[in-house]
This record gives structure tokens, sequence and C-alpha cells, in this order.
């Protein structure tokens, strides 16, 4: 009897741990944009947007751990003017020409119960990486109502100088310090 209870004692961890696999979810760029702002010569906090974001996210709720992978596709940034959008892109800033993507790489996510607290990684823009932690400030993972399939979204922010990552023309006047805001959503695969 002991050997028996031992048998489906084991076998019911084993469907457990089964059950508890991780999840990849690829990013839904049409719910996906990283937005940074910064102070304009002290006059305004200027806001823009990238519209085009692709990469994937593993989450393993019972685990506790997951990764983010993102790319940015820097050729589409938004800052509301034709105009500044090709001067942003332009070699003291952006340079797309040549670095037309930037990443950012998770090393390590930390919970606070059962939700991420922050996400560090490797943020590479210009062809610099350099590490950031990322400030969780909303999470949610459930079913997508209409796609019937395990999603999961997100907002985060952390704080650069772009000076950093070779962007620091008209510092400090233009300011050096960007904030970046993320809001991700993410569909599983």
């Amino acid at each position: 009897m002991k050997k028996l209870s031992a048998a489906l004692a084991f076998a019911s961890l084993a469907a457990g741990s089964a059950l508890a696999a991780p999840v990849t979810y690829s990013v839904d760029s049409s719910h996906t944009f990283p937005r940074f702002s910064y102070s304009h010569f002290g006059y305004s906090t200027q806001l823009s947007s990238f519209s085009n974001t692709t990469g994937k996210v593993v989450f393993d709720a019972e685990a506790k751990t997951g990764s983010v992978d993102i790319e940015i596709d820097m050729t589409s940034v938004n800052t509301g003017s034709t105009v500044f959008n090709g001067h942003i892109q332009a070699e003291d800033f952006f340079h797309t020409a040549k670095f037309p993507k930037a990443t950012f790489t998770s090393t390590k996510v930390v919970f606070e119960g059962d939700k991420p607290k922050t996400i560090e990684g490797n943020l590479t823009i210009k062809g610099v990486s350099k590490p950031v932690t990322l400030t969780v400030t909303g999470f949610q993972a459930m079913p997508h109502p209409m796609m019937k399939k395990p999603a999961l979204g997100a907002n985060a922010f952390t704080t650069i100088k772009r000076s950093e990552f070779n962007a620091g023309k008209y510092a400090p006047y233009v300011g050096d310090e960007v904030r970046i805001d993320i809001a991700i959503e993410a569909v599983a695969q």
C-alpha cells in the first residue's frame, strides 16, 4: 500500500511539473509601443514613440521565471513631425542608416508574489550595450478574450543617459536623461 501511495504521489508531482512548463509568447506589434521622453531646453518634456517592435517573452507562472527579448525598429520613430523623424535618425542621434535596430535582452526577472517586479537586462542602441533595469508598473497574464489563447501584457520603464549610447548631441541643453516607457502585449505561440 505504501508503494502504491508513493507511486501515486510521484505521478501526481510529475504531472504537475509537466503542466507548469514555460510558455513562449510572440510580441503583438499592434499593441506594443516603446516611448521615450526628454527635456527640450527645459521648455517642455518631449514625447516620441516607435511603431514597429517585435520579439518574444517566455513566462512560467509556477516557477516564477521569465525572459524578454525585444527588437525595436529605430526607423519607425514617430516624433510627431516628419522633418524631425528624419533629423533624429541622423548620425548624431540614432544613426539608423548604420544601426536600424535597438534591442533589449533580459538577464533576470525579479518577481514580487506572482508578478514580475523588475526586469534586468542589456539595452543596445547604436551598437552600445548597457545594463538597465525595467521597473514593471502593471502586469496581466490571462487568456485573450478574442483570440482564445494565453496572452500577457505589461507596462515598464527605465531611465538612461543618451550620451552613454553615443547619442548625446546638444546635451545638456536637450536633456541627456531619457525615460523609456514600454507598453507590451504578447500572445502564446
